[in-house]
Formats: C-alpha cells, sequence, structure tokens
C-alpha cells in the first residue's frame, strides 16, 4: 500500500499541476495572473518530462533529467519575478528589478564558472537555493506593501499565490541547500527529503488552485 502512496507523491510534480490547470478550464483570471498561469502550463510539461525520464532511467541509463529541473527553476524564477514585479509597480520597484538583475547575474557566473547546468549527477543545488530565496524576499516586499494599504490581507487572489509560493519556498530553502550534498553520502535519505518537496509543492498547487478559483468579482479574462 504504502508504495503506491510514494508512487503518487513521486508523480506528483505532474498530476498536482492538473488541479489549477482544471480550474482555467472554466474559470476567467484577471490579467494580473498571467504569469502564473504561464508557469503552471509550462511546469506541468516540463515535470512530464522529469518523470517520464526517471521512470525509463532504468533502461537509458545515461539519460538524466537533471537538466530539466533547472530549465524548471529558471522558468519559475522567470515567471514570478516579472509577476511581482507588475503586480504592485510603484512599491519596492527598484529592489525587485534589481532581484531579477542579480539572479540572471548569478546564473550566468554560476554555471560558468562553477557548475554543469548539464551535470547528469543531480541538478544545481546553489540554483535552487539562491531562487527560493530570492522568491521569499519578493514575498515579504508585497506583505509589506499589503500591510502598508488599507486593503484586507486576505482579499483577492494574489494572497493565495504568494503566499503558497512562501510556503514553498520557506519549507524548501534547506531542503535545496542539502540535497545534493545528502545524496553523495545518503542518496535514500536525499530522496526522502525530496518527498518534502513534493508534499509542499502539492501545497502551493492547492493555493494556486484557491487563487484560480477566488472570488467572481477577480474575474476577467487574460
Amino acid at each position: 500500500m504504502m508504495q503506491y502512496f510514494f508512487l503518487a507523491l513521486d508523480w506528483s510534480e505532474v498530476w498536482a499541476l492538473v488541479i489549477p490547470l482544471s480550474v482555467l478550464l472554466f474559470r476567467r483570471q484577471p490579467a494580473s495572473l498571467r504569469p502564473v498561469i504561464i508557469y503552471v502550463w509550462l511546469a506541468f510539461l516540463i515535470n512530464i518530462i522529469i518523470d517520464v525520464i526517471m521512470e525509463i532511467n532504468a533502461y537509458f541509463p545515461r539519460l538524466t533529467n537533471n537538466p530539466f529541473y533547472n530549465i524548471h527553476s529558471v522558468i519559475r524564477f522567470a515567471c514570478f519575478s516579472f509577476y511581482f514585479i507588475h503586480l504592485q509597480k510603484k512599491s519596492f520597484s527598484r529592489i525587485k528589478q534589481w532581484l531579477a538583475i542579480l539572479a540572471a547575474a548569478f546564473i550566468l557566473i554560476n554555471f560558468i564558472f562553477f557548475e554543469n547546468f548539464f551535470n547528469p549527477e543531480s541538478f544545481s543545488g546553489n540554483l535552487f537555493t539562491v531562487e527560493a530565496y530570492l522568491l521569499l524576499v519578493y514575498c515579504i516586499l508585497y506583505y509589506l506593501t499589503e500591510l502598508k494599504t488599507d486593503d484586507d490581507l486576505f482579499n483577492g487572489p494574489h494572497f493565495w499565490v504568494v503566499t503558497g509560493l512562501a510556503i514553498y519556498v520557506v519549507t524548501n530553502f534547506f531542503v535545496f541547500l542539502f540535497y545534493t550534498p545528502m545524496r553523495q553520502v545518503n542518496g535514500k535519505l536525499a530522496d526522502q527529503m525530496w518527498d518534502v518537496h513534493n508534499v509542499a509543492f502539492i501545497i502551493f498547487c492547492l493555493f494556486i488552485t484557491k487563487a484560480f478559483y477566488g472570488p467572481l468579482r477577480y474575474q476577467y479574462s487574460v
């Protein structure tokens, strides 16, 4: 019985995204959520590739899905960076723009001098850790801005997107930080650490679903 549970958990990076995608079939969304929608679609396609490669790796051992994890990380940061920069344009605008520039510089320097983007052994722990940290900063800036306004903090779909993202990056910061070295020491424990990531990803997708299924007054066609 447990083997089916862990199999479902292994594939959660695919089926969890089906939940918010299914809402998009019958709920129109605010234009401000377009970067999130793009992320969900791209993440769904990339994660299918990742999990298919994982399943056929026993037959094609040279085939690796690690570069696709790196691609997913870059796309996630790009989509949510664009989302935050345009969500509250007049608040912390320079800081948010510099965060995006800092991330681009880090990616270039890291993969030119320190890591191989196409490393078959593991995805880039540095990339995932820095991504999680910068996305958390974006989330904090969002909350600080909302607390300065008179609006209800829990009002609207953006609260659910940002809160889901915050839960995801806070939960996984240390998973990303220690996953690669842990895999070299104890592969089984590293896999158990990644189960934590998968649970957090499911929660993230549920919060995005809540945002997509938000109040009717926020439903405008993208």
